[in-house]
């Protein structure tokens, strides 16, 4: 199973609260397109800022690697690795650019697929747990159970897995 962010937009001049059409869902984990063709993955999400570091930093990478004489497999080596690191680090990448683009993370939701995460999020959502559906911010402070109170713990009470000093086996 897959874990998603939940997305929010700003919302645009003409609405007091951003459409749920607009929610981004961003999966964890290894995003292969990213790995085999990031520039086309960081334009297909707009991540322009993104795409301008890789550029740059694939461009250094291999005229440094070529300045410093290595042969062409440690060069093809370090670009497989730069690829690897954007397959493992791409929604971190589009998280970061949500944020820079003052985005809100309403929660995360645990699914299959997109789909089953949007089913999910949006169930939850309209039943009022969102910070928008209820008009009013949720509040931050988690809610804990009461603990249960068993009285004074006795001398034979044990915290882990060790037997008590002594005691027969």
């Amino acid at each position: 199973m897959s874990t998603y962010t939940v997305h929010e937009p700003p919302p645009r001049k003409d609405e007091s609260v951003a459409a749920p059409e607009r929610f981004v869902f961003v999966r964890d984990g290894f995003y292969f397109w990213a790995f085999v063709l990031a520039p086309v993955w960081l334009l297909m999400r707009r991540l322009w800022l993104a795409l301008v570091i890789y550029v740059v930093v694939t461009i250094a990478v291999g005229f440094g690697l070529a300045f410093a004489g290595v042969s062409s497999t440690g060069r093809v080596v370090a670009e497989f690795l730069i690829a690897l690191g954007i397959g493992f680090e791409a929604s971190s990448i589009w998280r970061w650019t949500l944020a820079r683009r003052r985005w809100k993370t309403l929660g995360f939701v645990v699914a299959e697929d997109r789909e089953i995460a949007e089913r999910r999020f949006f169930a939850e959502w309209t039943k009022g747990d969102a910070p928008h559906a209820s008009g009013k911010p949720s509040s931050p402070e988690p809610n804990y159970a009461v603990p249960v109170w068993r009285g004074k713990p006795s001398p034979s009470d044990v915290i882990g897995l060790f037997p008590e000093p002594g005691a027969s086996r």
